[in-house]
């Protein structure tokens, strides 16, 4: 009989170890309480979280919910040992999905797992989800850390996030309000942000080009890695000064499959692709690939990474707006009649 069986087994033996997730615990409550908010009723480790919706700012409330994760760009951070920006990632995920229904962020939780818990790892992911979060505005109220021995390769996790905002029922942004001649703005992207990884793994390893090569002033593992750029304050701000029809977050399908979402049936976008010039990284992608135009647009977001859809006699306030706020903003179309299911059609001018 061997000394282990006699010793009889434990947890630990079975790949699990409770203590190194008592102390990330311990590591993430500093960062859970830098973005504490008003209505945050109890820090981490109860069995639920708490908090006080601020319902004496609405007559209405209605509470939104999305929940996302990073897709294989993680695959990316884990080659790179870089895990202190896949959380920002994360956050963006989730809160600009529900920013574009007027919704602001309340609170936020993630699920972290992994095969065997390395502290500093999960510490750096999760201290990027509290960044993200203080970028965002919400709570980082809670989450769970899955040490699953078996389920992923030694060194290898995954990640998700789930967020909760409120809007006022009147304020709901559906784009219900969008009208032809509805003016399309688009708000710069921060890179590819967290869609296409599985194409642009692809395309590094077929190019053959090391992460470490040059890409106009930074590499392109910098420029892969950039995190998702989040515009929640950003929009909130916008929504507080100018009407706006309809908003989209440029996700996984461009453009082409994102903007058709919130635009009513027999209209269609028409999008000038003169109007802005792909970011550098986009263009490398494109080359190293041999990546067809339709497919760029409709994998990346190819620099725009929401569209604000206004009336046109705001489309020079929401300008002046979003440009003092920081953001680069590019008039890239306008809403046209169609038929059948919404669309988006591409020109140069």
């Amino acid at each position: 009989m061997s000394e282990q069986h006699q010793q009889g087994l434990d947890y630990k033996s079975a790949g699990v170890d409770i203590e190194a997730g008592n102390q990330l615990v311990e590591r993430i409550k500093p960062i859970a309480a830098k973005t504490k908010i008003p209505g945050v009723m109890a820090g981490l480790g109860g069995f639920g979280s708490l908090f006080e919706l601020p319902l004496e700012r609405y007559q209405q409330p209605v509470l939104v919910s999305g929940t996302d994760g990073v897709g294989t760009k993680l695959k990316l951070a884990i080659d790179l040992h870089a895990h202190d920006t896949v959380g920002i990632d994360l956050v963006a995920m989730c809160v600009n999905d529900i920013i574009v229904q007027g919704a602001e962020p309340l609170f936020f939780l993630d699920y972290f797992a992994t095969g065997r818990l390395d502290i500093e790892t999960a510490a750096a992911v999760i201290s990027g989800i509290g960044y993200g979060c203080e970028l965002a505005g919400a709570a980082l109220v809670g989450g769970e850390t899955a040490e699953m021995p078996g389920m992923y390769a030694d060194g290898e996790y995954d990640i998700a996030g789930f967020c909760v905002g409120i809007v006022e029922k009147s304020n709901i942004i559906d784009g219900s309000k969008v009208s032809l001649g509805n003016k399309l703005l688009g708000i710069a992207s921060s890179g590819p942000h967290s869609n296409g990884y599985s194409l642009i793994r692809k395309i590094i390893a077929q190019s053959g080009v090391p992460l470490t090569e040059a890409l106009g002033d930074t590499t392109l593992a910098q420029a892969l890695m950039m995190p998702t750029k989040i515009y929640v304050k950003t929009i909130l701000s916008l929504l507080a000064q100018v009407p706006v029809n309809a908003l989209a977050h440029i996700t996984g399908g461009g453009i082409t499959e994102n903007l058709p979402r919130v635009l009513p049936v027999d209209m269609c976008a028409s999008i000038d692709l003169s109007r802005w010039e792909w970011p550098l990284v986009f263009r490398w992608l494109q080359e190293q690939g041999g990546v067809s135009q339709e497919a760029m647009l409709t994998t990346f977001n190819c620099g725009i990474g929401m569209v604000v859809c206004v009336a046109a006699e705001h489309e020079a306030q929401v300008i002046e707006v979003l440009t003092s706020l920081g953001e680069q903003v590019l008039p890239i179309g306008e809403v046209v009649a169609g038929k059948g299911p919404a669309k988006v059609s591409y020109f140069r001018s």
